[in-house]
């Protein structure tokens, strides 16, 4: 179990120095390959409709009545061909995205993926929604769909907003929380390769990597978000300074340095904000969640009248 802030810098300092024990284990290395992986698949699910969308400019900048008598009409309005094949795409993957908490609910799912790689599908499928639907409605929002794309928006931008606060809290590759231990050993990891690296002293490289060490408690939760955006850019100030500081020392692996330099930088920070993060994250969850079940009450709503009603967006 995690503990409070200054406990928990406590037990760090005193795990730091202490000596490792010897692993068997093969180190992880920081990789960004998951990282471009999904800015890849994100780019392709954003470029497909908007290219769509500037290849039919004309069309979807045009009244109601020029594009009924538009020769694109009957290709591109919602209920056929390109329009419905982007609605039956945006509601897929819409619905998938209700299948993430099921997964974290239950842990008899653990053979479909990782928490982590669940939550990289999740977020590409909920940046990619607003797009592909808003060129399956032909960019006209009315009535029951402008509902369900409100929604649909504003969840959207609830969830940028929640990504931020989970990765702030120590995770694994597979998503699940790192234990106290397990972030000291990670740490003490961390700083013997940048020490190893670099030439330097290990307790020399962990000056280097200082950072602001106020701590979070007694913050309200706006002023907990507003340290928490300092700290980032505290940390880029760092990493920017140990790349000119390192870079003299010509390592061909400078960048692979630095990776292990952010990675111990996001460590210690998260610690120290742990129960901070925790608490708004608490605060995410109650206001993210009417606005989830509003989108997804107004999709399935206008999915039902489109289907036994007809006739929606001709």
């Amino acid at each position: 179990m995690l503990l409070g802030d200054v406990h928990t810098h406590s037990l760090l300092h005193t795990a730091l120095n202490e000596p490792a024990a010897p692993r068997a284990t093969t180190r992880v290395r920081p990789s960004r390959t998951p990282f471009r992986i999904d800015a890849w698949v994100l780019g392709l699910f954003v470029a497909l409709p908007l290219l769509q969308t500037l290849l039919h400019l004309p069309y979807y900048l045009s009244s109601r009545g020029e594009r009924l008598r538009s020769p694109l009409h009957d290709l591109l309005k919602p209920s056929a061909h390109i329009g419905l094949a982007l609605g039956v795409v945006g509601l897929a993957f819409f619905l998938f995205m209700w299948l993430y908490p099921i997964r974290k609910k239950v842990r008899a799912l653990a053979w479909t993926g990782s928490l982590g790689s669940w939550m990289r599908v999740h977020i590409i499928a909920g940046l990619s929604i607003p797009l592909i639907v808003a060129v399956h409605a032909g960019w006209r929002f009315e009535g029951l769909i402008g509902l369900g794309y409100l929604s649909m928006i504003v969840v959207c931008l609830s969830g940028v907003v929640g990504r931020y606060f989970y990765t702030r809290i120590p995770r694994s590759r597979n998503g699940l929380e790192l234990s106290l231990e397990e972030v000291s050993t990670e740490r003490r990891r961390l700083l013997t390769d940048i020490a190893a690296a670099t030439g330097l002293d290990p307790s020399q490289v962990e000056r280097q990597l200082a950072v602001d060490p106020r701590p979070y408690t007694g913050l309200d939760p706006l002023r907990t978000i507003v340290r928490m955006v300092q700290d980032d850019m505290a940390r880029a100030r760092v990493l920017r300074a140990l790349r000119r500081q390192w870079a003299t020392r010509r390592d061909a692996s400078l960048n692979h340095t630095l990776r292990l330099a952010r990675r111990e930088l996001a460590l210690r920070q998260q610690v120290r904000m742990l129960e901070a993060t925790r608490r708004v994250f608490g605060y995410w969850h109650v206001a993210h969640r009417p606005f989830a079940v509003t989108a997804l009450i107004a999709v399935l709503a206008h999915v039902v009248v489109a289907v036994f009603v007809g006739g929606i967006g001709q």
